[in-house]
């Protein structure tokens, strides 16, 4: 099956069921690509978890999660609310992701109803080639299954290393905020920022904890700009930065991340 047969995927994923108040089960691709669940899409299920307890006139604007055990691919996630607070403008929620009985990943999202203010933020994006003329990668599967990517830094070994890429949805997707930020959450985990580090060439790991702020909502459906910064590696743990563009230099999202930085033969 190509990769735009299985474009739907990405929304399958994101389609929960509800099983009792504050209890949503989740599904995964039916055909794996990881040997285990993969982060991202189990932040953004936790975050389309959450935002099914709040109201509509409140939106995503953070999640901060710890990833604790790797998931299984064949098996169902089970997504835990906890409503910690209804304020009067903002809506916290504590979700665990559960599978046979323990937490994988836990997450703390926010969200906040809509208000005037100052907007600014650092206007432009990296000097770098338009998503048009950078040709698709002919490894086909995984994210490029849901994703049209095209990798602008990366290994010549591996371009799924890549710290840079241009990125969009394949399917049409339901054109509101949660989705929005859903989509923005399965993308904030991809890619790889530690291949420029000196020494860095066969250390790798899971990511530890991650964090992604929604500035602005915009629509998913056109190109973005996934941009990754390392920012310090030290005891075995490497911390990036990143930020999500549209091509008209508007930042949509942050990130952060820390993940863990082992020689590969100790993590067997």
């Amino acid at each position: 099956m190509s990769a735009p047969d299985r474009a739907d995927v990405l929304l399958e994923i994101l389609t929960l069921e509800e099983l009792d108040t504050n209890l949503f089960r989740a599904g995964n691709p039916d055909e794996p690509f990881m040997g285990h669940l993969y982060g991202g899409q189990v932040a953004a299920q936790a975050l389309a978890a959450a935002a099914r307890t709040v109201s509509e006139d409140r939106h995503p604007h953070s999640l901060h999660g710890y990833f604790l055990r790797a998931g299984r691919q064949d098996r169902p996630t089970i997504m835990a609310v906890d409503r910690d607070r209804d304020g009067g403008s903002f809506s916290s929620r504590h979700v665990n992701a559960l599978q046979d009985g323990e937490v994988i990943f836990s997450a703390l999202a926010s969200f906040h109803v809509d208000e005037t203010g100052i907007d600014y933020h650092v206007v432009g994006l990296p000097d770098v080639d338009a998503p048009e003329s950078v040709p698709e990668h002919e490894r086909i599967g995984g994210h490029n299954e849901m994703f049209d990517i095209r990798y602008l830094v990366s290994s010549p070994t591996d371009p799924w290393s890549s710290s840079r890429m241009w990125v969009r949805p394949r399917a049409k997707l339901p054109d509101d905020r949660v989705t929005r930020a859903c989509v923005l959450t399965y993308m904030s985990d991809m890619g790889w920022a530690f291949s420029a580090v000196p020494g860095s060439d066969g250390i790798g790991g899971p990511s530890l904890d991650h964090a992604v702020w929604f500035h602005r909502s915009v629509p998913v459906d056109q190109w973005m700009l996934l941009n990754l910064e390392p920012v310090s590696v030290a005891g075995a743990r490497g911390v990036f930065v990143g930020t999500i563009h549209d091509r008209a230099g508007t930042l949509i999202a942050s990130i952060a991340q820390e993940a863990l930085l082992r020689p590969r033969r100790e993590q067997q």
